[in-house]
């Protein structure tokens, strides 16, 4: 008996459904992605430009500082504020000539000593009036990138101050001991494995990153007096590293007046010599659509062996509120 084949056709339906089938799941988290992206465009969270404004004529720029300042972050690390896109948006206002004074929105607990001075210093540069207002917490280096602007508001219970810097490090030397792990270095110097979390850190060791620590300390001090134009003794005084309340801050100098985005954006505007109701220029720092791309398709969501390594080891110096 001749078995019956069944038509080709046939025989290639299964493995054309499972071809589909596959590419159909390969494509599914591109197509979510693409469908996500596509509603935050529609309802406005995603602009693909560096500014948001209505209308034309005088204008106070609205530039946001939120979260732990750093250096760089990710396009999908919504809670760092990324220095180089700030000092970006910083710029674009200063040649903005629409652009008659700049109003700093202050959200963050500080963050690198670097990143900070960077900031402060691009604000520097800008010949127009700076008001800056505090939102729940302006600390250490939100402080710092604060401390020269024309006119400071804070809420009443804002928290602000921390005025200091903080290098922290972790060390595995006791728990490798215990599971009798060692780990051998070899270096060109005595203090080319300083930090190292193989180890404790020796008691010349302290000393010696002591005084780097009080150098910059010394210059965030320094600039605290010159920014509020207070004896420096008296800033000294206040810090000791302690956060202070907006009606603290205020009887403490730190800043001018108490009040919420809304009476800072009326200081901008006097300053900047704008009369009525002022416009507004409000740099985004959310990714355009192309950076969240990029960001999904260029790394895994967890860090690596390397990075998370890497943050253990790398002795950072902070101007940062090291509160939870």
């Amino acid at each position: 008996m001749v078995e019956q084949q069944p038509p080709r056709g046939a025989r290639m339906a299964p493995f054309w459904g499972t071809v589909l089938a596959v590419a159909a799941g390969a494509l599914l988290p591109f197509l979510a992605c693409g469908g996500v992206l596509a509603a935050m465009l529609v309802a406005g969270r995603i602009v693909p430009g560096a500014a948001r404004s209505v209308g034309s004529g005088p204008a106070v720029a609205i530039i946001h500082v939120r979260g732990v300042i750093l250096s760089s972050a990710g396009a999908l690390d919504s809670s760092a504020a990324n220095a180089q896109t700030i000092i970006k948006h910083i710029r674009d206002a200063a040649k903005n000539a629409d652009v008659r004074a700049i109003l700093l929105r202050v959200e963050s607990p500080g963050g690198s000593v670097v990143a900070s001075d960077e900031i402060y210093h691009a604000l520097n540069q800008v010949d127009k009036p700076l008001v800056v207002s505090m939102g729940e917490l302006a600390a250490s280096g939100g402080y710092y990138i604060s401390a020269n602007a024309d006119w400071i508001v804070a809420t009443p219970n804002t928290l602000t101050g921390s005025i200091g810097v903080i290098s922290e490090f972790i060390s595995l030397e006791g728990l490798l001991n215990d599971y009798g792990v060692s780990a051998t270095t070899i270096a060109t110097g005595k203090r080319k494995d300083f930090g190292s979390m193989f180890r404790n850190m020796t008691a010349d060791e302290k000393v010696y990153w002591q005084a780097t620590v009080d150098e910059i300390f010394a210059s965030f001090v320094d600039l605290v007096a010159a920014g509020r134009k207070l004896p420096r003794a008296q800033v000294q005084a206040l810090a000791d590293g302690s956060v202070y309340t907006g009606r603290q801050a205020l009887a403490n100098g730190l800043v001018d007046e108490l009040g919420y985005e809304q009476e800072a954006l009326r200081k901008a505007a006097e300053l900047g010599g704008i009369t009525g109701e002022p416009r507004t220029i409000e740099y985004s720092d959310e990714p355009s659509w192309l950076q969240l791309l990029q960001g999904l398709s260029g790394r895994s969501a967890l860090p690596s062996r390397a990075e998370v390594l890497s943050l253990l080891s790398v002795p950072a110096l902070q101007m940062r509120w090291a509160a939870p």
